[in-house]
């Protein structure tokens, strides 16, 4: 099989992987309440089993990173996904806290390997294509997300269980998985010689002073994540408390988010291409900055939308061009760097939600509301980060690039 054929059967499943992902994910996250019923878990309780998931997902991330020395990423994957997907139905199956702490439990370290991987090989398929795709592999999951809410959103309407609700999509998605996982393709980022389908993006090495170089990304990692898990937390409630809105148009902002999330991302690498990641990520993190202002200021519910609208197009591209930079920086060890890396998602995530309840209870919602606005606009700062110097793609390097599959190469 020709080097071409192989990566874009390889750009294809791993696109399907993001999308199976997004709409696991959010089967599970809009389904929290029905959990909480379903096993009679207390409001007390209910965040340390919601905070679990992502600190076992941390941890995973951590073994992903040495685990990918002796296995390819790709073989991660394969066995993660369906973990990942069983995981779900188990936690809708459950009578008994036994069961949902064990299923959440297995969801957690299934994701952080899930995760890890997913993004390693994003990241060297990006390199391998010589140009910028890693937006698109996010869009995907954006698109799933939506799909699992929305799938989420009927099965509340037609008053299904947990467990008929996560069914069918486990039936569906499981073996399809399976399938697609056949043709991802590990490649070998920078290593000299290496050849297509051989893990080795870890080959040469951590370097001595690699963490301080990565810490600058880490912080915009985790800075993006306060804002989105800002969004997926408070949106509804900030528009109904403190915009006045109603309850069925307070559920309205969080639909907007992700499907302006997909849009930029699905021409976020057309942006890349043409500007550079760097100026890419600049604009987002400025209209983002701008969206929480709006939102901060808004005098009703139609501007406070207009806000997370904006909140959506600035947000989406920083995740993705965040990994894309780490394996520029590391091209070496671009697996450890995104592993690594993605410890910090995780970490936004459990600061984000907290940390706006406990200002909005202390102070204001609306002057909650600047202090991620604040954490996003750190990103500014480390844009330098991104630059695209001595990658293959980005400003003046968009150009095709060999690839080396033991018989020649061929350009991609």
């Amino acid at each position: 099989m020709t080097a071409d054929v192989r990566l874009r059967r390889g750009r294809g499943s791993l696109g399907f992987s993001f999308f199976v992902q997004g709409v696991t994910f959010a089967l599970l996250v809009t389904r929290i309440p029905a959990i909480q019923d379903q096993y009679g878990i207390s409001d007390g309780l209910l965040p340390a089993f919601l905070a679990a998931v992502p600190v076992l997902a941390g941890v995973a991330s951590v073994g992903t990173e040495h685990l990918v020395k002796r296995v390819a990423p790709s073989t991660i994957l394969r066995w993660a996904q369906p973990l990942v997907l069983l995981a779900l139905l188990g936690a809708g199956a459950g009578t008994r806290m036994w069961h949902i702490a064990l299923a959440l439990g297995a969801f957690g370290l299934a994701v952080g390997a899930l995760d890890a991987s997913m993004n390693m090989l994003g990241v060297s398929l990006q390199r391998a294509y010589g140009r910028s795709i890693m937006l698109g592999f996010h869009a995907s999951y954006s698109l799933g997300g939506i799909l699992g809410a929305s799938a989420a959103w009927a099965c509340v309407h037609w008053h299904l269980t947990l467990f008929t609700s996560y069914l069918p999509a486990v039936v569906v998605l499981l073996p399809l998985a399976f399938a697609a996982s056949r043709y991802y393709a590990d490649t070998p980022a920078a290593v000299p010689g290496g050849k297509l389908g051989e893990p080795g993006a870890a080959a040469e090495g951590w370097p001595a002073k690699g963490g301080r170089l990565l810490l600058p990304l880490c912080l915009v990692m985790a800075c993006a994540y306060i804002g989105d898990s800002t969004v997926s937390n408070w949106s509804a409630k900030y528009l109904k408390d403190v915009l006045g809105s109603s309850e069925q148009l307070s559920t309205v902002p969080y639909n907007v988010y992700m499907v302006t999330t997909l849009l930029g991302r699905a021409v976020g690498d057309l942006g890349v291409r043409r500007f550079g990641a760097a100026a890419v990520v600049r604009a987002g993190t400025v209209v983002a900055a701008g969206g929480f202002a709006v939102v901060a200021a808004a005098p009703g519910a139609w501007v406070g939308m207009l806000g997370f609208t904006l909140l959506g197009i600035g947000l989406c591209v920083i995740v993705p061009q965040t990994f894309a930079a780490a394996g520029r920086l590391f091209p070496g060890a671009s697996d450890t760097a995104v592993a690594r890396l993605n410890i910090f998602n995780y970490v936004g995530f459990l600061v984000g939600a907290p940390l706006v309840g406990a200002l909005g209870d202390a102070w204001s919602y609306r002057g909650a509301m600047l202090v991620p606005m604040a954490l996003v606009l750190v990103t500014l700062f480390y844009a330098r980060s991104f630059a695209a110097e001595g990658a293959r793609y980005g400003v003046g390097h968009e150009r095709p690039r060999v690839v080396d599959v033991g018989r020649g190469g061929n350009e991609v």
